[in-house]
């Protein structure tokens, strides 16, 4: 019994000792904010946890077979104490989480710009195959599996996907967003100290998910800017034609080294772009131009997705004219 409990007590000195929780320890304020919900929440359910474990241990040790002293009540039955007790305090807790949750859902929606002053950067990212690239469309650049931003400045990012769903987060500034094809969703956050911060992929989306990840890089405002105009002089362009090689799937090799890329300019709303290819009906994939028809034969994606709406017209029409002459004969 002694050497299970030294074994167990290694263990788990082991596994803090080697890990770190990046949600405990925030660099934003999102993430602060995400903190403090986190251990507001355990609190309180620790006021029902702690009494129930402790009482667990002391009725067992109370009612033992040789404490001849416990006083053995076959007949009792109710109590109107211990009833409003076990009820009311849980329902309490329940009521006071019932409003912090209200109240956090609001304050902490990724949607919701921050309140503090001061324009915020714009960075677009996209969801690839197995990359994620973020795009700056104000300093027109664009980087692969990095960012970098300006501490204590908003920051609003625009999430996409040219790939399976995916989600996109960085433990220690914000929670996760998902990144969808045809869909832009929206993180804000802001860092509160500089430092190189993880980021990652939160989602399954084939081979290469678990090497998905990321680096965010906190400066100073005038290192921001003096890393833009670096970036403005990088001999790369994100051309439509260098997108499209981008934006085949990749694995990374060897699996730990992170690729990185930076362009110095970005074609026209290629975020939009990207988006509008599987959101309007008509607009074909700036990958896949053509589509197989069923006998073997391609036809443009327009006219695919033409003879599909053609279709279910004729059909709406027919269910119109039974059901007026339903009406008719009735």
């Amino acid at each position: 019994m002694k050497k299970l409990r030294y074994l167990l007590l290694a263990s788990v000195t082991l596994l803090i000792s080697g890990c770190k929780v990046a949600m405990l320890d925030p660099k934003g304020v999102i993430a602060a904010s995400e903190k403090s919900l986190l251990i507001d929440s355990t609190l309180l359910m620790l006021i029902v946890v702690i009494p129930v474990v402790l009482m667990s241990l002391y009725f067992a040790w109370r009612f033992r077979e040789s404490n001849r002293k416990a006083k053995y009540s076959p007949g009792w039955t109710h109590s109107n104490t211990l009833e409003l007790i076990c009820w009311a305090v849980p329902g309490v807790i329940i009521v006071i989480l019932a409003i912090i949750t209200w109240v956090s859902s609001h304050t902490l929606d990724p949607y919701r710009p921050l309140d503090v002053k001061g324009k915020p950067l714009v960075i677009q990212a996209i969801a690839l195959d197995w990359k994620w690239l973020f795009i700056y469309p104000e300093q027109q650049i664009a980087a692969v599996n990095f960012v970098q931003i300006p501490v204590n400045q908003p920051v609003r990012f625009e999430i996409t996907a040219d790939a399976p769903m995916n989600s996109l987060e960085i433990p220690q500034l914000a929670g996760q967003i998902y990144a969808m094809a045809g869909m832009r969703t929206k993180l804000n956050l802001m860092a509160t100290e500089d430092g190189l911060y993880d980021g990652m992929s939160a989602n399954f989306s084939g081979d290469g998910f678990s090497n998905m990840r990321f680096k965010v890089k906190v400066t100073s405002k005038k290192a921001f800017q003096v890393w833009v105009k670096t970036m403005q002089h990088s001999p790369n362009q994100l051309s439509i034609d260098a997108y499209k090689q981008l934006a085949k799937p990749s694995l990374a090799e060897p699996v730990n080294d992170i690729p990185v890329a930076y362009y110095s300019s970005v074609a026209k709303d290629l975020f939009t772009k990207v988006i509008l290819m599987y959101k309007k009906p008509g607009m074909t994939n700036l990958r896949e131009t053509l589509a197989k028809s069923a006998n073997g034969k391609t036809k443009p994606l327009r006219e695919l997705v033409m003879g599909d709406a053609t279709r279910k017209a004729q059909l709406a029409h027919k269910a119109q004219k039974t059901k007026a002459a339903n009406h008719t004969s009735a």
